[in-house]
């Protein structure tokens, strides 16, 4: 670990409440720009519906296309949330602390653009209550399939996010207490009220670090179900090829995890270079992250080959007939490509030498590009699959996406910079305790009941 300066409270307040109370200009600028792009998205939707889903580039039997894809990818991202936060947490690792905010967040506007995707997707998005409890058809007086994975979606997600929100929530309190002190007014009245009369005494701590674990632990049965019944959305379609296959649910959550996590160091490099946060959010962070995504991407490859290598297995001609649609076909084989060397071959050997690991650029340029071999590799489990969906060849089928679906999709990610941008405009997104407590971390620890120096220095 790197030699880190010493930090006084007053500085560590300073530094990361100034985005809150001393917004630069260039950042209305930046969250102006990603309106219009987030704005274009919704004029897109309405579009939409005015004309009906004809505006896609969707066609039998390619019914599912870039937004089911930008749905399960958003999904994915999501993931990274309770890996950081409630995973390390729980292993109580000192380098997760200027992550844990910043992974919970983008949880929350993650999950939340993915789950209006279905919206983008439904012809009457009106009727989107079919697929809720109880999801009463009263017009003609149909129940929803309840074993239907289209019925489990909205409940996952809806469990994940509300779960999310009340962990982001339950953890920010100790910070709007700060920011009440600091700030006067109308905003001083605010953030009275949110931080719930904290005090921060001896009893208000120990209850919310109990609580803190203790929704770290609850949440992790959500995280692991969440991805997994979005994988079965396609494993329980039979007559699909290459879908059908009992891996899906791991090999999706260890994929979530794999673009989650690196989508949080591409937030967190992003962070430390537009507001001067090298004392915080130091090099010594990315080479820890750097390390479990090491782990993490060997793993998922793992999943990946035994998946891929499956549909060869059986020497079934459909199987065979879908690998080479995915391997020798324009634009598939040259996706496939570029998903192969972005999600793996590319980083993977990168992250292997220090030097890499330790520099800000390269663990940013690094993780963008797992992430676009991550959304190639859902885009690769879904179109192909549907193009050979009929048993005839007269029934296949091809795929061009629309400029509607282009638009949607570039416009997912603008509302979720966005949203980050905005809680970073009216709350720390680094924890200010954390901060201070791992000051006093770095030069003392627990052992036993007993406060002792980190580390001896011969003088």
């Amino acid at each position: 670990m790197q030699q880190r300066p010493t930090l006084t409270e007053i500085q560590i307040n300073r530094d990361l409440l100034r985005p809150v109370l001393d917004t630069p200009m260039w950042f209305y600028g930046l969250m102006a720009f990603l309106s219009i792009f987030a704005a274009s998205a919704m004029g897109a939707f309405a579009w939409a519906i005015n004309h009906g889903t004809g505006v896609y580039g969707l066609n039998r039997p390619v019914m599912w296309g870039f937004l089911l894809v930008n749905f399960v990818f958003w999904v994915g991202i999501s993931h990274a949330g309770v890996m950081l936060s409630a995973i390390l947490r729980l292993a109580n690792a000192e380098w997760r602390r200027p992550a844990t905010r910043a992974a919970e967040v983008l949880t929350v506007f993650a999950l939340g653009t993915a789950a209006m995707h279905p919206l983008f997707h439904l012809g009457r998005p009106w009727r989107l209550y079919w697929s809720m409890p109880p999801g009463y058809d009263f017009g003609r007086g149909i129940w929803p399939d309840i074993r239907s994975p289209f019925v489990w979606d909205p409940t996952a997600i809806s469990t994940y996010l509300t779960s999310t929100a009340l962990f982001v929530g339950l953890l920010l309190i100790p910070d709007l207490a700060v920011l009440r002190d600091h700030s006067s007014g109308m905003r001083q009245r605010m953030y009275s009220a949110m931080s719930l009369g904290w005090r921060g005494n001896t009893r208000q701590w120990k209850l919310q670090i109990i609580a803190g674990f203790l929704l770290s632990a609850l949440i992790l049965p959500v995280f692991v179900s969440v991805h997994s019944i979005v994988s079965w959305d396609f494993a329980v379609q039979i007559a699909v090829e290459g879908w059908n296959a009992t891996i899906f649910a791991p090999y999706f959550v260890i994929g979530a995890v794999h673009s989650g996590v690196a989508g949080v160091i591409s937030i967190l490099a992003l962070l430390r270079w537009m507001f001067k946060w090298e004392n915080y959010i130091r090099d010594d962070h990315f080479d820890a992250l750097a390390r479990l995504m090491i782990a993490v991407a060997v793993a998922w490859f793992y999943f990946f080959i035994i998946e891929f290598m499956m549909g060869f297995y059986p020497n079934e001609e459909p199987e065979l007939s879908l690998r080479t649609l995915q391997l020798t076909q324009w634009p598939f084989n040259a996706a496939f490509i570029i998903f192969a060397l972005t999600s793996f071959f590319i980083p993977v050997p990168l992250w292997l030498f220090r030097k890499v690991r330790r520099n800000v650029a390269l663990m940013f340029w690094t993780c963008v590009l797992v992430n676009i071999g991550m959304w190639l590799e859902r885009f690769l489990i879904i179109i192909p699959s549907l193009m050979r969906k009929q048993v005839l060849t007269f029934n296949w089928g091809s795929y061009n996406p629309s400029p509607i679906e282009l638009i949607l999709v570039g416009g997912s990610f603008a509302m979720v910079f966005l949203g980050v941008l905005t809680f970073v405009k009216f709350f720390p997104i680094i924890p200010l305790a954390d901060a201070k407590e791992g000051e006093i971390m770095a030069t003392e620890i627990r052992v036993g009941k007993v406060m002792v120096p980190a580390a001896y220095r011969e003088e």
